[in-house]
């Protein structure tokens, strides 16, 4: 089994450190790492540092440092524009969407979404989203966070924006002909995935992404709910563009 992955603001510059805080506690207390053990801590950036557990305080842990490294962010860049979702769905999409490598998620409040992200609600269900992701990155090892975008939710017209300047943008739809194993991929820059709530994406919506640039592709007969598009969708983009 690879070594856990804890996430630090910013990585030891000398080779020991103590990992205490929110982590410190998880590692000492939840995983009860022991001396002798190795994780792996991640800023989130990109940046790594492989450590040894050399002693255990009361949530807290003393590391050595044994080597260190960098992973370059993933070209193109994967960016899906996530209609809200009613309950817990939405939190499954975004975990999911984070286990396969999605490099953003943007929270959309698309007409048919049946919730509404409106003032202190819309931060507090926004920073679910991000406390997801970054839980799901740990659990992959990701030494990449994905990014939770949006004030706390996007309108549509923004979205078609983000859509016109995108090397590519696909738009899940089931009356699509394009299929997303087929269409043409980009080698740079990002590429937006726009994933419709339960109801589905409004012909306006449909209509605005088109002329912004976006292309309607399905990914086969059945129709998938909102949590899981989403995810199948990234991992034929992940197959396609050598990712796995």
């Amino acid at each position: 089994m690879s070594a856990p992955l804890f996430l630090v603001e910013s990585l030891p510059t000398a080779d020991t450190m103590t990992l205490d805080g929110p982590e410190g506690h998880h590692a000492a207390t939840v995983q009860r790492l022991r001396v002798g053990e190795e994780l792996l801590l991640a800023d989130g950036r990109g940046g790594t540092a492989a450590a040894e557990v050399t002693a255990v305080g009361r949530g807290s842990l003393e590391l050595t440092v044994t080597s260190r490294g960098y992973a370059d962010a993933p070209v193109p860049r994967l960016a899906v524009v996530q209609g809200i979702a009613k309950g817990d769905r939405g939190e499954l999409a975004v975990q999911a969407m984070t286990e396969v490598g999605v490099d953003e998620i943007v929270p959309w409040a698309a007409v048919r979404s049946v919730t509404q992200w409106r003032g202190d609600r819309g931060v507090r269900a926004r920073d679910k989203w991000v406390a997801t992701a970054r839980e799901a990155a740990k659990q992959a090892r990701r030494p990449w966070l994905p990014v939770v975008a949006g004030a706390p939710d996007e309108s549509t017209a923004t979205v078609a924006r983000r859509i016109a300047g995108a090397a590519a943008a696909f738009v899940l739809h089931e009356e699509a002909d394009e299929r997303l194993t087929t269409a043409e991929m980009p080698s740079a820059g990002e590429i937006v995935l726009v994933v419709g709530p339960e109801g589905g994406i409004a012909p306006a919506e449909l209509t605005a992404f088109r002329e912004a640039g976006g292309r309607p592709v399905r990914l086969g007969p059945a129709v998938l709910r909102t949590s899981t598009a989403g995810v199948a969708a990234l991992s034929v983009l992940a197959t396609r563009l050598n990712r796995w």
